[in-house]
């Protein structure tokens, strides 16, 4: 029955037919109330208002803003499990560490459809690395034993990444992700559509594309939702270009506008773990 169980809480994110729209709202965890993020129980009843399809978020967070989900078409929770080092590490002694918040079953008891780790490569650090593939491959099989659905954030950052969004990057750890046994990839744009499509191609498993740091405009922003889309991506899991817009809810129906008139994401690909 966990089969069962993954294959319909992943179908109320990636839904049937359309693309996935996405906030992040895990920010503050590691930057604090930045921008956006002052009263967060608001900002997650109005990104619900706006009808997204999901939207990530910390443990603390659910707890405070779970009343202003309750309605008739709620967006999907997907909760972050871990923190890592890797966003402060020029500001500490540069040693690199990951740690879970809480597992997935506390994940399950609060209501989520989805969790969501880190996966850093190209740090040139072997104990940090092996520490990652461990932590998200133990995450993966308390997944698998309770039907929840997995998607790891999977990025190339450190000493050893000159370009992180070079193909051989993106092409190496959505992969490590995928044999890990994730079932959706969040994870960066490369720039262009051309580019782009060759990691979803590659990868066995959908892609999310995120939107990094609030782009020069909502323009700038809306244009990486046209090249995900484009690239045939699974939908768009944007934070801080949603949050931090001028014209939030106009920014939404602009970005679902845009992920509806795309070519239909065929759910035969949304495979469960593969």
């Amino acid at each position: 029955m966990s089969e069962c169980g993954k294959k319909l809480r992943l179908n109320r994110i990636c839904r049937a037919g359309r693309k996935a729209l996405v906030v992040a709202f895990d920010h503050a965890l590691v930057l604090g109330p930045i921008a956006g993020t002052v009263n967060p129980a608001a900002q997650v009843g109005r990104f619900t208002d706006c009808g997204v399809d999901a939207i990530l978020m910390n443990f603390g967070v659910l707890q405070r803003a779970a009343d202003s989900m309750l309605v008739g078409c709620a967006p999907a929770v997907i909760l972050r499990l871990d923190w890592t080092s890797v966003w402060i590490a020029d500001k500490s002694d540069g040693k690199l560490v990951s740690r879970l918040l809480g597992t997935v079953e506390q994940a399950l008891r609060a209501g989520a459809d989805a969790v969501l780790t880190y996966l850093i490569v190209g740090t040139g650090d072997a104990e940090f690395e092996s520490g990652e593939i461990a932590r998200n491959a133990a995450v993966a099989r308390e997944c698998e034993a309770l039907g929840m659905p997995m998607i790891v954030e999977a990025l190339a950052r450190g000493q050893q990444v000159k370009d992180p969004l070079a193909l051989e990057w993106m092409n190496f750890h959505t992969r490590v992700a995928t044999e890990i046994g994730a079932d959706l990839i969040k994870t960066e744009y490369t720039g262009d559509p051309a580019s782009m499509r060759e990691v979803v191609k590659t990868c066995p498993i959908p892609i999310l594309v995120l939107g990094g740091a609030r782009q020069a405009s909502d323009e700038e922003a809306l244009d990486i939702v046209a090249g995900a889309m484009a690239a045939d991506a699974a939908g768009v899991i944007f934070g801080r270009n949603v949050f931090q817009s001028g014209g939030m809810a106009e920014f939404l129906q602009r970005a679902r506008r845009i992920l509806d008139g795309a070519t239909s994401v065929d759910q035969s690909a949304v495979r469960v773990g593969s």
